[in-house]
């Protein structure tokens, strides 16, 4: 079901963009998913809602440090933000922020897990996560990309209870982890090494399903954004890598029909 009312510990429950430019982002996102910007007020500072058909399915905030690239972020629900920080702390997190309070929406941390990538937790208060998902404009996967996949596997196992299973992409070809939460995918990982560039960081990646990739980006090319992988066939759909014109990669899917 697309429509979401609440997850389960571990699961992947909310995207939300850092931007240095809140206007040049909502009109970006609008065109290119028909999602519409709502401010969340004046005690927000600066962060609101991409909207679509009425349903929260993503967030969008002000830039926290200068410094701090425009990014896509990964948020996980948890029932217990404090204790899932303390054991990723214990197991090589560093974290970047401790765990808050926003408001009556939820609890939140943010840290990046020994291998490099940013990750977010998100224990639900009011607020309970991504409204809709899986569909055309909603997020549909997320993606660890990282140059030590084995000790990926161990930290998620350990904060998350993740599952790892690695399976071959094709003879010859890479292997991909998903990560199983009860026996049911979650969220995928793939080994950076040798096919990213040195410098790009690990990194977690944000894919939203489309009714048409080929059209998404021409559109998002329309629009100033950019494309790092072109449209690509895959057994699960056909997708791309995009950055909009702030700099912020994501990836964006059309989803094989389920057998």
């Amino acid at each position: 079901m697309p429509e979401m009312t609440g997850y389960a510990n571990g699961v992947p429950s909310w995207v939300d963009l850092s931007s240095p430019d809140i206007a040049a982002s909502a009109a970006f996102y609008g065109g290119l998913f028909g999602w519409q910007f709502q401010d969340a007020g004046p005690d927000a500072g600066g962060y609101g809602m991409f909207l679509l058909r009425g349903k929260m399915v993503a967030g969008l905030g002000p830039l926290q440090d200068p410094n701090q690239p425009p990014a896509w972020s990964t948020y996980v629900n948890v029932d217990d933000a404090d204790t899932t920080v303390k054991t990723a702390r214990e197991e090589g997190a560093t974290v970047f922020v401790e765990p808050m309070d926003v408001m009556d929406a939820g609890r939140m941390a943010i840290f990046a897990d020994p291998t490099g990538a940013v990750a977010g937790i998100w224990q639900p208060g009011q607020h309970r996560g991504a409204q809709l998902v899986n569909e055309p404009g909603a997020f549909c996967w997320n993606e660890l990309n990282t140059r030590d996949p084995d000790r990926a596997k161990a930290f998620y196992a350990a904060v998350f209870g993740w599952e790892a299973d690695t399976q071959s992409m094709g003879e010859g070809g890479p292997s991909y982890t998903e990560f199983k939460v009860g026996g049911r995918s979650v969220a995928g990982m793939m080994d950076m090494r040798g096919r990213l560039p040195d410098e790009a960081p690990p990194h977690w990646l944000v894919y939203f399903a489309v009714d048409d990739t080929d059209q998404t980006v021409a559109t998002a090319t329309q629009q100033g954004g950019m494309t790092f992988m072109p449209p690509m066939d895959l057994p699960v759909g056909r997708f791309a890598v995009l950055g909009d014109p702030e700099g912020a990669v994501f990836a964006v899917i059309k989803m094989q029909p389920a057998e």
